[in-house]
């Protein structure tokens, strides 16, 4: 979805800034209708590309939302 973003619109998602619950129950409808997940991430996205720091914690949430959360990437 990132590089998505950041391809089309020049921006990419905070993921600190979206419920995994909320951002997995959008996923499960947006097949029917989409509005909610464009709405969840329109009001997360930020021009901080380049971010190191924010480029980690999208990591971080994309593991999280997946059900792994044993590591961090502050603690590679």
């Amino acid at each position: 979805v990132d590089a998505m973003m950041k391809a089309k619109l020049g921006k990419v998602v905070d993921w600190q800034k979206i419920n995994r619950d909320d951002y997995m129950a959008a996923m499960e409808r947006s097949p029917v209708k989409d509005t909610e997940l464009r709405v969840l991430l329109q009001a997360a996205l930020t021009d901080r590309c380049q971010d190191q720091e924010l480029f980690m914690h999208s990591i971080d949430a994309s593991y999280q939302y997946e059900g792994y959360a044993q590591y961090q990437a502050k603690d590679l």
